[in-house]
């Protein structure tokens, strides 16, 4: 009777980890979406843009698109870490589950425990720094002159609210 509580006090640890990982993941993925969504809105733009010769627009929208893709990398690092760390947690408790039998599973388990926490905190750090760029498009935006032609859609001219 004692192993099966050892077990599920080895179990609840990591499990924590797993739940706050995956709320995690789920913001950055909303994150990511968002900004997926603005790259595409602004690649659609700058293509009316050039198709009807408005170049300087053209050229603005290029600049903008190059800084979200800029973010949005960050995003898909930010979120294969996290994703890697919730893999590294749920394998941890698995081999904390066998190292109550086998004790090297148990050394094992804290190693990869250990290397899913390193990388949930890389994972957290992109996050961090997205999070601190995401406002500096919208900044270069209002200051551009490019993006001041009223000739466009106005649905192009949406800002960017991430």
């Amino acid at each position: 009777m004692t192993d099966i509580s050892r077990l599920f006090q080895a179990f609840l640890a990591p499990a924590i980890f797993v739940s706050a990982t995956a709320l995690l993941i789920l913001s950055i993925n909303v994150r990511l979406m968002g900004i997926v969504s603005r790259l595409r809105q602004y690649v659609h733009a700058k293509h009316d843009a050039a198709k009807n010769e408005r170049l300087q627009e053209a050229e603005a929208y290029t600049t903008q698109i190059n800084a979200i893709v800029q973010r949005a990398e960050m995003m898909r690092r930010s979120f294969l870490l996290v994703l890697v760390s919730l893999v590294g947690t749920i394998a941890s408790c698995l081999l904390l589950g066998v190292g109550l039998y086998w004790n090297q599973a148990a050394v094992a388990s804290v190693i990869v425990f250990v290397l899913a926490l390193i990388c949930l905190l890389a994972g957290t750090f992109y996050y961090i720094r997205e999070v601190t760029l995401a406002l500096s498009s919208v900044h270069e935006e209002a200051r551009d002159a490019r993006f001041m032609d009223l000739g466009g859609q106005p649905e192009a001219r949406i800002r960017d609210p991430l």
